[in-house]
């Protein structure tokens, strides 16, 4: 028999030893390793291995006008989340489900089968009806969860529908100030995260983890819902009256660049986008369409001259002989025969298309140009809102004495509204290019403090402030006294200026008796609270001038708005002008206290109507004072004591 040495058993024990500390200490460095590196990893992973979440969105930020009035907001529309795991009676939860939600059983039935953690019913699912949502409830099924969800909802219908823009089915902003600001508006979605098993089942340990969302920021816009609801009002007017290819307007505070109304036509209601043509609803004309913009380009011109000292508008002179020739080609005025020996300033009120060229001639290629271009055209005004074109300029090659001429009057360049109604901001503000813009603040949905505000941000200064006041001036008597009497408002100083721009063809060239007719106004001239610009695209079965079919309708608008924002009204404005077949305004007697039979000596034009009984007259509509049309009714209120 082999007997083995002491020594040797010894030196086995030692290197079995060695063998097994060495072993040790690897798995104490590996389970060290694992406990202070790799935990949070492992854990995480055997959470989601285990974990089922259900989300919960947050609450979509609501969107205000400048006072606070609600233009967006959200309604509850919860949604249907199944765990199939947890149903036990599948065909009786199908049939429930496929009554409530009106699908088929058999497609009921295979969305309660699916081999998935859990289900979401799409669409039919997705933002139910609060009757809906309770009889769900009633049923109490299990693995039938409701989750919060939301849906946006437009309280005004149609209305600011462009600027608004709308929502897809996940609350996510697909067009206007929902797409351009849906990061904010969105907010974080919260979750209620619960254990299962391998198999689904529900495990009560460890307890469910709920994350609350967090809703998105509340926005207010410069919108102001009064001057929204006057241009709504009367857009819906010149649509019904002259059936136009298409209509637009637009507020703004010239001194802010903040959007005050927008709108066009056609429209569309944000809630039920799908229901209109794509090219409605994609198109917000305000900022996307582009034409030759005609005679209010023309003021343009005339803050270069008047910037550049080539004219003075009281002294210089122009005669007017019907037309101008300018390298070869004849320019004509719109009115045949031309208005004769005129002033510069009589230039602008008469809207005379050779007197500017002469103005235009006078700066030259340069100098024109380069105002153009300082005031904003030829490239986006940055706006917050998506589609803005940028418009075209001739390139500095392409400009001979012909395009010189006709871009002094407007014709041969394509601009955009914002554009221009951002330009002549610019001119009558004192010389200051504003960027537009519609958001003001940011508010907190919880506290109510304001995160973020939007502050005015001025791109450039174009012209002195010296030079923007001869500019409304100038303006203040085309409206007192010119092409722009239709839009003159008593007691307000209204400035402005006509346009009536041709249209071109598919062909290339202009087409007949088919005109973009515009006006641009401000009040008070002295020192303009707004700038209004109004755009009718090919009226019907009317006289195609700015001055006919645009003037009336923004006076109108400038002077609702202007009472509506609280601007009193004065009596230091240019007088108007009649001339005929126009008649002057008549001042409303003060009949209050009188009897009934003294009104005949009153000699009036107004036609009077009466209301009640009695001999006194103790009320009259309008107030005494007012300055009205001949011909207006006035109505008085009687009684047998004063």
């Amino acid at each position: 028999m082999k007997r083995v040495s002491t020594v040797a058993v010894r030196k086995r024990i030692v290197a079995v030893f060695l063998i097994g500390l060495v072993v040790f200490f690897v798995i104490n460095i590996r389970l060290g390793y694992v406990q202070f590196f790799l935990a949070d990893e492992l854990i995480k992973k055997a959470n989601d291995s285990w974990s089922r979440d259900i989300k919960f969105e947050a609450e979509r930020g609501r969107i205000l006008d400048v006072n606070g009035e609600v233009l967006t907001k959200n309604v509850s529309a919860p949604s249907v989340i199944l765990v199939p795991s947890q149903i036990k009676n599948k065909e009786d939860t199908a049939e429930k489900l496929a009554s409530v939600l009106d699908i088929t059983n058999k497609k009921a039935y295979e969305y309660v089968t699916e081999k998935r953690s859990k289900v979401s019913i799409h669409p039919k699912g997705r933002k139910i009806s609060k009757k809906q949502a309770k009889t769900l409830q009633t049923y109490n099924m299990e693995g039938v969860y409701l989750a919060k969800d939301s849906k946006r909802y437009y309280p005004h219908g149609a209305y600011l529908s462009h600027v608004l823009g709308f929502t897809g089915i996940d609350n996510q902003g697909l067009m206007g100030l929902e797409l351009y600001y849906n990061d904010k508006l969105s907010g974080t979605p919260g979750s209620l995260s619960y254990y299962s098993t391998a198999k689904g089942a529900r495990l009560d340990d460890p307890a469910d983890v709920y994350k609350a969302p967090v809703d998105g920021l509340t926005l207010k816009t410069t919108i102001n819902s009064k001057v929204q609801t006057i241009i709504e009002r009367e857009l819906d007017l010149a649509v019904a009256k002259y059936s136009p290819d298409g209509a637009s307007a637009i507020a703004v505070n010239p001194k802010t660049g903040g959007i005050i109304a927008m709108s066009s036509r056609p429209n569309f209601k944000p809630g039920q986008y799908k229901k209109f043509d794509p090219t409605i609803y994609s198109r917000n004309l305000p900022i996307w369409s582009t034409y030759e913009p005609g005679s209010t380009f023309k003021i343009i011109t005339l803050a270069a001259a008047l910037e550049e000292n080539a004219v003075n508008l009281q002294k210089d002179t122009f005669n007017d002989d019907g037309e101008i020739s300018v390298g070869g080609a004849k320019l004509h005025c719109w009115k045949s025969g031309g208005h004769g020996h005129q002033t510069y300033l009589e230039v602008v009120q008469n809207s005379c298309n050779p007197g500017f060229v002469n103005l235009g001639m006078k700066l030259g290629q340069e100098k024109l140009f380069s105002y153009i271009r300082d005031f904003g055209f030829g490239e986006e005004t940055g706006i917050d809102l998506q589609g803005e074109s940028s418009g075209i300029l001739f390139k500095p090659e392409q400009v001979g004495p012909v395009e010189l001429a006709t871009t002094s009057f407007g014709q041969g360049v394509s601009v955009t509204p914002i554009q221009q109604v951002m330009a002549v901001s610019a001119a009558v503000n004192g010389g200051n290019l504003m960027e537009p813009h519609i958001a003001k603040e940011w508010i907190d949905p919880v506290t109510k403090d304001v995160v973020e505000k939007v502050e005015p941000k001025v791109e450039d200064t174009v012209i002195s402030g010296a030079t923007s006041e001869k500019i409304r001036n100038a303006l203040e008597s085309v409206v007192a006294k010119g092409t722009g009497r239709p839009a003159f408002v008593e007691g307000y100083r209204v400035g402005g200026k006509t346009g009536t721009a041709q249209k071109v063809g598919p062909d290339g060239r202009y087409m007949q008796n088919n005109y973009v007719l515009s006006f641009i106004g401000f009040a008070p001239a002295d020192d303009p609270e707004i700038v209004v610009y109004l755009a009718i695209d090919n009226p019907k079965d009317t006289v195609q001038f700015g001055g006919v079919v645009a003037a009336p309708i923004v006076g109108t608008i400038i002077g609702d708005s202007l009472s509506a924002m609280g601007v009193e009204k004065r009596t230091d404005g240019l007088a108007k002008e009649y001339k005929w077949p126009e008649e002057p305004e008549v001042t409303v007697p003060d009949l209050i206290g009188l009897k009934k039979g003294e009104l005949a000596d009153y000699l009036t034009t107004l036609s009077i109507k009466t209301s009640g009984e009695g001999k006194y007259i103790v009320d009259q509509e309008p107030s005494a004072g007012t300055k009205v049309e001949s011909g207006s009714k006035m109505r008085i209120y009687l009684s047998d004591e004063k």
